[in-house]
């Protein structure tokens, strides 16, 4: 079966500037693909050119195996594109906006009004059916931009930031309507800030910095990546110092890290076993406050990975 997504040496340039060198990336059908990165280091120029509205330099982009570019017309009934801005027809009530985009995809008659009343109850707008696009708020402006792509019912979506200047009910309102999308056997490609609900949402993504792709996959391979040996988190009651000072003895104790609540305690590679740091402290007369190993959750694996440069 062949990728939902699939590009082969995407690159676009602007004069000297690359927006995106060589990109090979491959997304298969029902993936929830999150796609991170700086601002600047393009992702928007992705998203773009898989929805068919900019021409790459050089390299292939492909939707369902169709060509981008070559075969665009056959490609974008089968794409619901959602940019990070709303667009115009603000003048418009929510049942007229949806139902003059029903129009443009040739949807008529009782099959348009049964297609705008089930987009309606999917992203819950149904009570805000007759009220005006202007006076929704930016949450339920997004609500209503999927409600538009998924008229025609695509079979991949590209959203660009959909979560971006939301507050955190409406961001949980869309992380939970994105996994129903997924439930109904959507591919979507997300890009965003938001990490830890990317976590949450996809099965895998790809960190892009400068243009270029650095990793990609599911997200924990990328987290295990980024870790590098045990991470134990020691808190401590008080002598932070004299703690520190006594496990730098350790041969088992790789380098320590003084917090103003404690140790972050490095072990040397390959060793699991941290038991013998709070066996060693309490013995000495430490009193522990906190003791873990460090989590590395994809904001973690991110921060770790990319080194912030922006084109």
């Amino acid at each position: 079966m062949p990728a939902a997504i699939k590009t082969v040496n995407l690159t676009k340039r602007y004069g000297s500037l690359v927006a995106l060198s060589n990109l090979n990336l491959e997304i298969d059908e029902g993936d929830c693909f999150g796609f991170i990165g700086p601002n600047g280091a393009g992702k928007s120029t992705t998203i773009k050119i898989l929805a068919t509205l900019l021409q790459p330099t050089w390299g292939e982009a492909r939707i369902c195996d169709l060509v981008v570019g070559y075969e665009s017309r056959k490609i974008r009934p089968l794409i619901g594109y959602v940019p990070d801005y709303f667009g115009a027809y603000e003048d418009m009530v929510v049942k007229e906006y949806l139902e003059f985009f029903a129009a443009a995809y040739n949807i008529h008659g009782s099959q348009r009004e049964k297609v705008v009343a089930d987009v309606l109850s999917l992203t819950d707008l149904a009570y805000k059916a007759e009220s005006p696009v202007d006076g929704l708020s930016r949450g339920m402006k997004q609500r209503l931009s999927i409600a538009r792509v998924l008229l025609h019912d695509p079979k991949v979506l590209l959203l660009d930031e959909p979560a971006g200047n939301l507050d955190p009910r409406a961001r949980i309102e869309m992380r939970e309507l994105l996994k129903e999308l997924r439930r109904m056997g959507k591919t979507i490609l997300i890009s965003s800030h938001i990490l830890p609900e990317l976590q949450d949402l996809c099965n895998k993504v790809g960190i892009i910095e400068q243009g270029e792709l650095k990793y990609a996959g599911p997200w924990m391979d990328i987290v295990k990546k980024a870790r590098s040996g045990t991470r134990v988190q020691i808190g401590l009651a008080s002598n932070i110092t004299l703690a520190a000072d006594l496990l730098r003895k350790h041969p088992d104790v790789a380098s320590i890290e003084e917090t103003p609540a404690g140790l972050d305690v490095n072990l040397r590679e390959g060793l699991t076993d941290y038991s013998f740091l709070a066996q060693l402290l309490v013995q000495n007369g430490f009193k522990l406050t906190l003791f873990r190993e460090e989590e590395v959750n994809l904001e973690t694996a991110f921060m770790r990975l990319t080194k912030g440069m922006v084109q």
